[in-house]
C-alpha cells in the first residue's frame, strides 16, 4: 500500500506542476491561483493532522503569488514522501482523529484521508482547467493519472 500511496503522490506533484505551469503562461489568472493555493494548503493541513500536529498557521485559502507556488508543490510533495516512507503497512489501517477547521472532531481511517489528499488535488485541478478554458487558454495539458503511468 505505501507503494501506492507513493506513486499517487508523485502523481500529484506531477500534475500540480503542469496545471500551474499553464496558469503561469496564461498570465497568472487569479481564480486558478487561488484553487492552487487552497489545494496546496489542504495538503499542509492533512499532513498536519495525519502527523497529530495542530494546522496552526495554515490559512485554507491563502494568498499566495504563483512563483511560491511552485516551491510549495514540491516541499509538500518531500513533506508526504517523508511521512509515507516511515510507515509500517499497518499503519494505513490507523484511525485519524482530528478537528475540523470549525473545531468539530472526526476520525478516518489513515488510507482514506490519503485517498482523499490526492482526490482534493484532482478535484481542484479540474476546476483550474475549466477557468482557464474559460479565459481563452485552448490547449490544458494532460493531468490524467493514466497518462502519467504512461
Amino acid at each position: 500500500m505505501k507503494t501506492y500511496f507513493i506513486r499517487l503522490f508523485n502523481y500529484d506533484r506531477f500534475a500540480n506542476h503542469l496545471i500551474l505551469e499553464t496558469i503561469i503562461n496564461a498570465d497568472s489568472p487569479e481564480k486558478p491561483i487561488q484553487l492552487m493555493a487552497h489545494l496546496l494548503a489542504a495538503q499542509q493541513i492533512w499532513l498536519n493532522r495525519c502527523k497529530g500536529e495542530p494546522a496552526i498557521g495554515v490559512a485554507l485559502w491563502p494568498d499566495r503569488e504563483a512563483d511560491i507556488l511552485k516551491q510549495m508543490i514540491d516541499d509538500n510533495h518531500r513533506a508526504w514522501i517523508n511521512f509515507l516512507d516511515y510507515l509500517d503497512p499497518d499503519d494505513f489501517s490507523n484511525r485519524i482523529g482530528y478537528k475540523s477547521l470549525k473545531g468539530e472532531p472526526f476520525e478516518n481511517q489513515l488510507s482514506d484521508i490519503l485517498a482523499h489528499v490526492v482526490n482534493h488535488g484532482t478535484h481542484h485541478r479540474a476546476q483550474a482547467g475549466q477557468l482557464l478554458k474559460l479565459a481563452g487558454v485552448e490547449n490544458l495539458p494532460t493531468t490524467d493519472y493514466i497518462f502519467y503511468l504512461r
